[in-house]
């Protein structure tokens, strides 16, 4: 049993430690970033929204030039307005046949997801045709869609070589000058693999002797044309982005998993004989997401984008990276440059062994030439390699054992440009904008697992969250974003269906403060109202701050907008002064008489919180002048100044007198006058409060009679009960006697005798006497007299200390009382408490028990 105690304990240890390892550090401040305005569904500005009769609307496909966004469902494809997707739609069904999820569910498949048809590949094809694949209940399948009349061509290909089985494998995909490049775990059977489907010839990578993939994940793909301006006649390359089991020596035990970048030339036709129909141009290499200073790494790639600069050395990738421990929400984002790829797939190479599951280590030996991995160049056609099949054997041997680079693809600036502890990114995409100062910034456009989209402007290598949106009433993942130039427009596909939101919203922001702090790219102050930049030819009158977020802006310019608001209340009320702030990276500043408020300790009077100033029974040398100042990047914004006018004494009108009482004090006046609106609230409070305690205190009572009542009469039908003496001189005397319990009257008193009645306890074995009757029940105390609780005007002259008036907006302060037990409130229940325990010891059902009720 010790032994089992001691494994547990250990258990909860280890777990302890492994949540502690998940946040081991604190993030710099700047990396930790807080969106900067929150806005709920509810407030969401011109959004648009397309849910069918199908689910699940992953794939977007969007067309700029005839303003069509294509989505794939679960069996079905949509053809939607990009300018109004609630508009209007062309639909496609196209759902596996009964037969064919028969087969699935035979394979042991679940009927709630995976036997359906999900749309994995849609893309376009030519000028006329779009090209589709879906799994097709674990049986894939592809076909052509005619985009003018958004018809299914009646010819179905099989899909097998092109689409995954599992609608919840990592797949990728494009359609590249009439060839189709996929990678992902096709059959579920099967290893992961890079593939070149059509036309011939068909290449794929390398499983033996060396896997060149190990339980590979895919997220995304794309072509980068390094054959534009090339001096030396490179080739366009096709680059994918993936997650993988470890194969290196790691110094970091904990993490199996790695994030890779895989890359293969477009040109590429395989060996001759060694690697025939494979790769000869796959390189791979590891993506570092990490804090090195903490040693804390994300490594399991969860998004990735590629945004396409002027040439293409410009070319710069954003990934979305996440922890390997699924119980921990976390996410980074890290940024790379196609160059530093590169450089990386020219480096050393890893050694591999002989045994495919063994560790790699780098290769120290001589490299072949022509270098391999490479493409075919200017340089190799001259030495008479005109294409991959014309490489020499030694170099695809070389290639073929050593698809793995040594160095590792560093993020820019050595760290992330985001780091969230309790969220989880999905999604990615980059827009660039082109600002007021003429510089172009990109905009990231980033979905959650809980259904949010967060909208950030990369400045000076860090990120600003300009502002969070919640898409959805239930929670659920963002699953894909494409960005419309033309339109303007943001469009997010998710389980339940597709949103279509505006890429910015300036006219939110109702101050120019407010329009410069926001650094919004798409926005800025004209002098009256935060407006769109583009919809103005003349700019020269235009206020925005990108780079500083906090210049540009007359200080009279938020003069105008500050509130002006009294509020007066009695001594010793709470009152709430409140300070709404449009944006959480401001901090509240309040002052007093122009002096600022400092400490906010227990004993300073004063309370301080995200929704206002709390004072504390307040007193009359508490009245002033209090003003809310919100603090944000260096920028102090008047909000609103409150009259705070403490009274200690009702007002008095002209014709109310004061009466004095015993001792000849004058108390405060009584009269039946009205009161202002103010006071008469408190009072109304007051009395609400006194009518709801005497009502409970009332109910207790009762209750509390009635159990007592009920304690005695009612007991279960159990036949006889040997019930033990409350005296040990009783059970010396009468210690065989026992306790008959026979049916009496349900109504307690015996004077009538129903089928189902009560129990009466009879001493003896033999029969109760027929003239023994069981003594009534006590009466119910009478209720509290008028001596007991007094009112004076509605007010209660012993009003509990355990609750505080208040005068505010949501504070009710609860105080415990010191000691304080002379309320008549709480003095009468208490002691008719005691006088009904006291009636109870004396009022005995039998004269002599022999042993007492438990």
């Amino acid at each position: 049993m010790r032994s089992n105690v001691a494994w547990l304990l250990c258990l909860h240890l280890l777990c302890a430690m492994s949540t502690l390892r998940a946040y081991p550090f604190t993030p710099p401040l700047d990396l930790d970033v807080t969106p900067r305005t929150t806005v709920p569904l509810k407030e969401l500005w011109k959004s648009r929204r397309f849910s069918g009769s199908a689910v699940n609307y992953s794939t977007l496909l969007l067309e700029e030039e005839p303003g069509l966004l294509y989505v794939g469902a679960r069996g079905a494809l949509y053809a939607l307005q990009a300018s109004d997707i609630s508009s209007s739609s062309h639909t496609i069904d196209w759902e596996a046949p009964e037969n064919q999820k028969q087969l699935c569910l035979d394979k042991g498949k679940d009927n709630k997801s995976e036997c359906f048809n999900h749309i994995r590949f849609l893309q376009r094809f030519n000028s006329t045709h779009l090209y589709t694949c879906g799994t097709h209940a674990f049986s894939p399948q592809c076909a052509y869609i005619d985009s003018k009349e958004f018809k299914m061509s009646s010819v179905f290909e099989e899909g097998r070589e092109r689409c995954p089985y599992d609608p919840a494998k990592g797949y990728t995909g494009h359609l590249i000058d009439g060839q189709m490049y996929t990678a992902s775990q096709y059959e579920f059977w099967s290893s992961p693999d890079i593939r070149r489907n059509s036309p011939n010839p068909m290449l794929r990578t390398e499983e033996a002797p060396t896997r060149w993939l190990y339980e590979a994940d895919f997220v995304e793909s794309a072509l980068v044309k390094e054959s534009v301006n090339s001096s030396m006649g490179d080739d366009d390359k096709i680059y994918f982005f993936f997650t993988e089991k470890s194969q290196e020596h790691s110094l970091y035990s904990g993490y199996s998993r790695v994030a890779r970048v895989a890359r293969v030339c477009k040109s590429d036709r395989g060996g001759l004989l060694t690697l025939q129909k494979k790769w000869t141009s796959f390189l791979k290499a590891r993506l570092v997401c990490s804090l090195p200073d903490y040693e804390f790494h994300f490594n399991v790639l969860r998004s990735m984008f590629v945004l396409e600069g002027p040439r293409a050395e410009d070319t710069m990738l954003y990934g979305i990276f996440g922890l390997e421990w699924k119980n921990v929400k976390a996410s980074a984002i890290c940024r790379y440059s196609i160059k530093d790829v590169q450089q990386v797939f020219e480096g050393p190479y890893m050694e591999s062994q002989e045994d495919a599951g063994a560790k790699l280590t780098e290769y120290t030996g001589k490299v072949p030439d022509p270098r391999p991995g490479s493409c075919i160049t200017d340089q190799l056609r001259e030495k008479g390699i005109k294409l991959s099949t014309d490489l020499p054997d030694d170099v695809l041997h070389f290639i073929r054992r050593h698809p793995l680079m040594s160095r590792q693809v560093l993020p820019l600036g050595q760290r992330p440009l985001l780091f969230r502890r309790t969220v989880d990114y999905t999604k990615i995409v980059v827009h660039k904008v082109t600002a007021l100062d003429g510089q172009t910034y990109h905009m990231l456009f980033i979905g959650t697992d809980e259904g949010w989209l967060q909208k950030a402007v990369e400045v000076k290598g860090q990120l600003h969250i300009i502002e969070e949106l919640q898409l959805f009433e239930e929670p659920q993942p963002v699953n894909n974003i494409v960005i419309s130039q033309k339109q303007m427009s943001v469009y997010v596909g998710s389980p339940s269906g597709v949103v279509q939101l505006p890429l910015s919203t300036c006219h939110r922001y109702m101050s120019c403060f407010d329009c410069v702090l926001a650094r919004d790219p798409f926005c800025a102050w004209d002098g009256a109202e935060c407006v769109e930049i583009t919809s103005r030819t003349d700019r020269s009158n235009l206020t925005q701050d990108i780079l500083n977020g906090n210049e540009g802006c007359a200080k009279s310019a938020a003069d105008g907008l500050v509130q002006h608001r009294v509020r007066s209340v009695m001594a010793g009320d709470d009152v709430l002064l409140q300070c709404e702030l449009s944006s959480n990276l401001a901090t509240p500043q309040w002052t007093r008489n122009a002096k600022q408020l400092k400490g906010y300790g227990l004993n300073s009077g004063y309370r301080i919180g995200t929704d206002g100033l709390l004072v504390i029974e307040a007193k009359p040398e508490q009245s002033g002048n209090y003003s809310c100042f919100a603090l944000e990047n260096g920028v102090r914004i008047h909000i609103v100044i409150y009259t705070l006018i403490v009274q200690q004494y009702l007002p008095l009108p002209p014709h109310a007198t004061l009466h004095p009482n015993s001792n000849g004090s004058n108390l405060a006046p009584q009269p039946p006058y009205p009161l202002p609106p103010q006071f008469q609230s408190v009072r109304n409070m007051e009395a609400m409060y006194i009518t709801l305690i005497t009502i409970l205190g009332g109910l207790c009572l009762v209750l509390t009679v009635v159990l007592l009542y009920v304690g005695f009469c009612v007991q279960s039908k159990r036949g006889k009960y040997s019930l033990r003496a409350a005296a040990q001189a009783d059970r010396k005397k009468k210690r065989n006697d026992r306790m008959e319990l026979k049916t009496i009257s349900s109504h307690c008193n015996g004077k009538a005798k129903p089928p189902d009645g009560l129990l009466q306890i009879v001493p003896g074995e033999a029969q109760v006497s027929s003239n023994k009757e069981l003594p009534p029940a006590p009466p119910l105390p009478p209720p509290p007299s008028n001596s007991e609780l007094d009112y004076t005007n509605g007010f209660s002259a012993t009003l509990p200390s355990v609750l505080r008036k208040m005068n505010g907006n949501s504070y009710v302060l609860l105080r415990q009382t010191d000691g304080d037990t002379t309320s008549p409130m709480y003095y009468s229940f208490t002691e008719e408490l005691n006088q009904i325990l006291e009636k109870r010891n004396h009022t005995q059902l039998c004269s002599k028990p022999d042993e007492s009720s438990v």
